[in-house]
């Protein structure tokens, strides 16, 4: 009896050891979760967001018409000293690290939208997609930032297309394939449910701000093959006006999801990606960076690279018209 009690009790620690080894050889991969569940409809904002809403712009003019009505939060988070030389009336000068906080203590029952507000569109598309994929579906980013305010701030997007044809030779027709599929970067949350592992990751990016999340166009092409490039267009641009030299296809709203191009992407170098302004891709870049990628939003996008040939193919970029010269409070 003693024996068979013996050889009970080493059956049942030995399912106990086995069991514990299995947990320790299967962790869950953070990042897949994460993709998974903001692909979902148990996500905040019940959808993929990233697939069929995203960038969420609002134009200087809507801003102004709300704000004559009180039905705009807009949310300034330019530095205190640029604030104080010139804001729009009823702005809050809120630090990107601290813009969730401020959001969560706002009552935005009061409000048709939330607009929140940097130097050129590309800091409040990185915050604004933060802010949505947390379930903030009134938040949207003012496209071009101030510089479509008034002519006082639009030296940023000026300076930007003044030298906006300097990478032309740099373009190509030729098409340059993904990579294959691979594994997700490793996330170290310790979290295990989608909306841990979401509000955990979201916390780290605001404390990083969007500067990791950038790069300009002399860092990206005095390096190229330090990146892998993503552009972020429809195919046919893709090859008409042509695409940088390297750079991968992907389609907006249908390859950034787990069942299409995801996992193409590498975990182990810098990815650069692209659009028209560097607006979109800011906000993808931020996606790309919650999920543990190295995603770097390339700054003005091809606004500071092929600025003719975009205008030659009516393409979008700034322009004096995009100024509209609103009145400004100091």
């Amino acid at each position: 009896m003693i024996r068979k009690n013996y050889y009970l009790l080493l059956l049942l620690l030995s399912i106990f050891i086995n069991s514990c080894e299995k947990d320790k050889e299967d962790p869950i991969n953070e990042s897949e979760v994460l993709a998974a569940y903001l692909e979902s409809t148990e996500s905040p904002l019940h959808k993929d967001y990233v697939n069929s809403d995203m960038p969420s712009i609002i134009a200087a003019s809507e801003v102004k018409t709300l704000n004559e009505t009180s039905q705009v939060c807009i949310i300034d988070i330019r530095s205190a000293t640029d604030f104080a030389l010139g804001h729009i009336k009823n702005a809050h000068n809120v630090a990107l690290a601290d813009i969730l906080t401020h959001i969560k203590g706002v009552n935005l029952s009061s409000y048709t939208k939330v607009a929140v507000v940097c130097y050129t569109g590309q800091t409040a598309g990185f915050a604004t997609s933060l802010l949505r994929l947390m379930g903030y579906d009134k938040a949207f980013s003012m496209k071009w930032g101030m510089c479509a305010w008034h002519s006082d701030f639009a030296g940023k997007w000026n300076t930007a297309i003044a030298g906006g044809n300097a990478y032309q030779t740099q373009f190509t027709a030729t098409a340059t394939a993904k990579n294959t599929a691979g594994e997700m970067p490793v996330l170290s949350t310790g979290k295990t449910t989608g909306q841990e592992i979401l509000e955990a990751r979201v916390a780290v990016l605001l404390t990083e701000g969007f500067t990791p999340a950038s790069v300009n166009t002399q860092t990206l092409f005095g390096n190229l093959s330090g990146y892998y490039i993503v552009n972020y267009w429809p195919e046919a641009q893709y090859t008409d006006p042509g695409h940088i030299t390297g750079a991968a296809q992907y389609t907006p709203k249908e390859s950034i999801k787990l069942a299409a191009g995801l996992k193409t992407l590498p975990a182990d170098k810098p990815i650069a990606v692209y659009c028209y302004t560097g607006q979109t891709s800011a906000f993808l870049s931020a996606y790309l960076r919650l999920l543990g990628y190295d995603a770097k939003s390339i700054l003005f996008g091809t606004n500071g690279m092929i600025y003719d040939k975009m205008v030659a193919k009516q393409m979008t970029v700034f322009k004096p018209t995009e100024i509209m010269g609103y009145t400004f409070e100091k």
